[in-house]
C-alpha cells in the first residue's frame, strides 16, 4: 500500500483503521463501550492514528497517498461528529 503514490491507495489505506474501529465498537461491542464517558473516543483514536500515517507519507514524499488518507480521515471525523457525538432529535 505504501509503495503506490496514488490517491486511490491513500483512500484504501486510510479506510483500514476507521473500518477496524467501526467493526470492533459497533458490531463486537454492540456500541456499549465508553471511554471516559465519551462515545466517540475510540473513533478519535483511529483518526489520530490515521494522521500519524499521513505524516509518515508526507515525510517520505508520497503526497498523493497522504492526500487520500486525509480525505478519508476528515470524512470519518465528520461522520463521527454528526452521528455519534450529536444527539439525534
Amino acid at each position: 500500500m505504501l509503495k503506490n503514490n496514488t490517491i486511490t491507495a491513500g483512500i484504501i489505506g486510510g479506510s483500514i483503521l476507521p473500518g477496524i474501529s467501526l467493526f470492533i465498537f459497533l458490531y463486537l461491542l454492540k456500541g456499549n463501550f465508553l471511554i471516559f464517558d465519551k462515545p466517540g473516543t475510540p473513533y478519535l483514536v483511529a483518526i489520530a492514528l490515521n494522521l500519524f500515517i499521513t505524516r509518515y507519507c508526507y515525510k517520505k514524499g508520497m503526497d498523493k497517498t497522504g492526500a487520500g488518507i486525509i480525505v478519508v480521515t476528515f470524512l470519518f471525523m465528520a461522520a463521527v461528529f454528526i452521528f455519534k457525538l450529536q444527539p439525534l432529535r
